[in-house]
């Protein structure tokens, strides 16, 4: 199959480009052409590299040209942020009947009430990114059900892997944690430290768009959590990766409102989107209809991420 990737040069399609050009497709990568992939990889020789300014190109109108002129059977759109953005698209797409995947996020969910939130239960979404992502994902799928559309929507949790920093044990993003819990340093958490982040490798989350592509009949019209096995509380987080650097975990807790004085302002504002969001997603509708099987734990894709930040 054709397929593009927008965004292609992000965190996903450094590890999906590989993937598809492996499978036999023939693919296209559109971004502003502004950087490189996180990793290098030998695949991306072979694929056709187009510039497009999704921004500009969108205010004057003619971004879906663009892209349905580019022969797609398949789209995969990593950077579709709203419902405008979406229905741009897919007014020129559908006349191709084209595949659309869309990445999501589990931030569309709000607050989890029940652990390991699955893609069926209520949601709340709040803050203008899962707001935005959610409302994306209705629409998406209520096109689809018009029959304007094919699409399916993959909600990561915490993607990482080797060329950015992780989510740390403190939910923010200062490699220092992670120095400190190596170097037997105290670290402190806010609250109990039993709020969860959920971490995913970015190529399990690439194997899942692979998946979507070979079994479009499984999975247009639904929406799958991509995730790694399990979540981590923040305290198990911090003791599993003291222990993987041979230290005993050394934490203190403090209450949000004093903790967050122990932190920059910017740094208290990420950890307080991460654990308000809570992360904690269920996958097992992605194992039995997609064959889903992420080959990192969360913790295992953290270790790889750090291991290469050093």
């Amino acid at each position: 199959m054709r397929i593009i990737v927008i965004g292609a040069t992000g965190h996903i399609g450094t590890f999906l480009i590989p993937r598809l050009v492996a499978a036999g497709h023939e693919v296209v990568a559109a971004s502003r052409g502004t950087r490189v992939p996180y990793q290098p990889h030998s695949a991306w020789a072979s694929v056709e590299r187009v510039s497009i300014d999704r921004t500009a190109e969108e205010g004057a109108g003619t971004f879906g040209d663009r892209i349905a002129g580019l022969r797609p059977d398949v789209v995969i759109d990593l950077i579709c942020f709203t419902p405008d953005s979406a229905q741009h698209l897919v007014r020129a797409l559908g006349k191709r009947d084209a595949l659309l995947l869309h990445c999501g996020t589990m931030w569309v969910h709000g607050h989890s009430t029940i652990v390991p939130t699955t893609e069926s239960q209520p949601r709340a979404p709040f803050g203008d990114y899962g707001i935005q992502k959610a409302a994306t994902e209705t629409w998406l799928l209520d096109a689809t059900r018009r029959k304007e559309i094919r699409a399916a929507i993959l909600h990561p949790g915490h993607i990482v892997g080797p060329g950015w920093p992780p989510v740390n044990p403190a939910g923010h993003l200062d490699p220092a944690v992670f120095r400190r819990l190596a170097n037997g340093e105290e670290v402190i958490l806010p609250n109990l430290g039993m709020e969860t982040v959920h971490h995913v490798h970015a190529d399990d989350v690439a194997q899942a768009f692979e998946l979507s592509v070979t079994n479009p009949d499984r999975s247009v019209g639904e929406s799958f959590h991509v995730c790694s096995p399990a979540a981590m509380t923040l305290r198990g987080y911090a003791e599993a990766m003291a222990a993987h650097f041979g230290r005993p975990a050394r934490l203190r807790f403090l209450p949000w409102e004093e903790w967050r004085k122990t932190v920059t302002d910017a740094q208290a504002a990420i950890t307080l989107d991460h654990i308000a969001h809570s992360p904690n997603g269920s996958i097992a509708k992605a194992r039995e209809r997609l064959g889903y099987a992420p080959r990192y734990t969360s913790l295992e894709a953290v270790i790889e991420s750090v291991a290469a930040l050093t």
